[in-house]
């Protein structure tokens, strides 16, 4: 059992709620600061050393929280920013609670989990646990979207400690994640020559055929047995029936095991890029935006460090290979020992049935809480 009392699960939800109601947007920069500021005054008030980075770029702030001690912290870092619209919880998914699970906006990707991470550190201090290694909470606010302000923040701060925990969703079964495939995320735009389409068709060069092309030598790189897929969507192009279409497109996921695929993958699908010599023009733009977090023996003895604290709140935890990627991948590429997925469970990440299994709340808080009071690094 950790030293700090986190409380009942019910006391933790009637807290979340409030996170969940407060919408959060990648997009609304305004409504993601108001949510980190929140949370700087309550660890403030609890006796945390916070810095607030201002946001740029039209995204919010990030939030550095640090408690007192000496030697390389272990840092705990989230996001708030979820990928729901303003109105989603007036419209489609108000927060409520049916029998084991509370739904909502975000609630599972992962304000749960965030706050899980928010709630530990702050009771930690309230409660003046002593802790084996100071701790460095880091709020951020575009996870959704790439991590694109955020990532050298969290970067620099992942140098500067021993371990990092992820309190991203927990996967099925309740696993947490000790590896996570590698991202890659490109635009591809193709121009060609607009024609009547009855009249001159001869005369038109269709950036919809060129683009259908691309597409199918693009699903002809996925190596299931690799590790490597590749997804084309959204898809665009042309305007009527009756015009030859002069502009098309797509945008492509690449997901990896290694690093040195995605170096692959990226070089095969730039190099997609140039003229045919016939009217038709293909550019691309992109890159391998999160590196794969690759299971190693010091982040699998930090599992089973996990594992043993689980068991004590009642529970197992399983780990697992994850395809999506999260901010672990940044700390873990670095060489830091990363524990991921150790949010609460539930389901329906960026679907309408989103959900956590609330009565999960306490123990999965539990257990997170004792690996911030006991790393060693």
């Amino acid at each position: 059992m950790p030293l700090t009392d986190i409380g009942s699960s019910e006391r933790i939800l009637a807290e979340l709620r409030g996170w969940v109601e407060h919408e959060t947007p990648t997009t609304d920069a305004r409504a993601v600061s108001a949510l980190i500021g929140r949370c700087a005054s309550e660890l403030e008030a609890a006796g945390a050393s916070v810095t607030i980075i201002p946001g740029r770029d039209g995204y919010g702030d990030n939030l550095v929280a640090r408690t007192p001690g000496s030697g390389k912290p272990v840092m705990v870092a989230g996001h708030l920013d979820t990928v729901w619209d303003h109105g989603t919880l007036a419209s489609s998914m108000p927060f409520r609670v049916e029998g084991d699970k509370a739904h909502g906006p975000g609630i599972y990707d992962m304000k749960a989990g965030s706050f899980a991470a928010f709630h530990s550190v702050r009771e930690i201090l309230r409660q003046k646990t002593r802790t084996r290694r100071p701790i460095t909470l880091l709020l951020t606010p575009d996870e959704e979207v790439g991590s694109p302000t955020s990532r050298a923040l969290i970067e620099a701060e992942a140098l500067q400690s021993c371990a990092v925990l992820i309190p991203e969703p927990a996967g099925i079964g309740g696993a947490c994640v000790t590896a996570r495939k590698g991202v890659g995320r490109f635009t591809m735009c193709i121009s060609g020559r607009s024609a009547h389409s009855g009249g001159n068709w001869q005369d038109g060069r269709s950036a919809v055929v060129a683009l259908a092309r691309k597409i199918l030598a693009i699903h002809s790189l996925t190596d299931l047995p690799g590790g490597t897929t590749t997804n084309v969507a959204p898809i665009w192009g042309g305007t009527r029936p009756n015009v030859v279409p002069p502009e098309a497109g797509c945008e492509i996921d690449v997901r990896v095991a290694t690093i040195a695929e995605g170096e692959r993958m990226a070089a095969l699908l730039l190099a997609m890029a140039g003229d045919d010599g016939d009217g038709i023009t293909i550019t691309v733009e992109g890159a391998m935006n999160r590196p794969p977090m690759v299971e190693t023996a010091a982040a699998l003895a930090l599992y089973e460090q996990a594992k043993s604290l689980a068991a004590t709140h009642g529970y197992t935890l399983p780990k697992q290979y994850r395809g999506g990627g999260s901010d672990g991948n940044f700390s873990a590429a670095l060489g830091i020992t990363t524990l991921d997925g150790l949010g609460c469970t539930g389901a329906g990440a960026h679907a309408p049935f989103e959900h956590i299994l609330w009565q999960d709340l306490a123990p999965r808080c539990a257990t997170l809480c004792g690996l911030l009071e006991t790393v060693e690094g």
